[in-house]
């Protein structure tokens, strides 16, 4: 994928096919993707907050998924729990919505496949795969891509036919 300057450089045609080819597979991705870019749009000018509609709710409500405190998501995510309460009533910052955008698509597909009170616990579950790191310890070293991975993983259905 390019870099922001050279992303910059780009018809808006180019840059809209280039991160459709790079995620077509995820449209989930795609579609939060769209949605945040429309976020900025109606944002406030110069803001630096996403003010993605119900982007806090959303993040509050994974994170009650999860069984996790608002400071304990803070740390995870490596900022103060005054600036994690920010997110939550305007929303996700730019910098951060692609991580967030990860994490809310995870929980997605645990609330999808699994009982809600077996979420906390499946999170908290060693994966032998990812030599015994939980979806949690993924999350707390800042690999939300690789969290959302490991969900898909989890319900690979076809996999288990091979």
């Amino acid at each position: 994928m390019p870099t922001e300057t050279a992303i910059q450089e780009l018809r808006p045609e180019e840059a809209a096919e280039r991160v459709f080819r790079a995620r077509q597979q995820d449209s989930a991705w795609l579609d939060r993707f769209t949605e945040c870019l429309a976020g900025y749009r109606e944002g406030p000018a110069g803001g630096t907050s996403l003010t993605v509609r119900q982007s806090g709710s959303e993040l509050l409500r994974t994170i009650g998924l999860w069984q996790l405190s608002q400071a304990k998501a803070a740390a995870l995510f490596g900022v103060s729990r005054q600036a994690f309460a920010k997110w939550l009533e305007r929303g996700v910052p730019g910098n951060r919505v692609v991580a967030a955008a990860d994490l809310m698509n995870a929980t997605k597909l645990l609330e999808h496949y699994l009982k809600r009170d077996r979420i906390p616990a499946v999170v908290r579950r060693p994966i032998p795969r990812l030599e015994g790191a939980s979806l949690l310890d993924l999350l707390s070293r800042g690999d939300t891509k690789q969290v959302l991975s490991a969900c898909r993983d989890m319900f690979d259905f076809e996999r288990a036919h091979r």
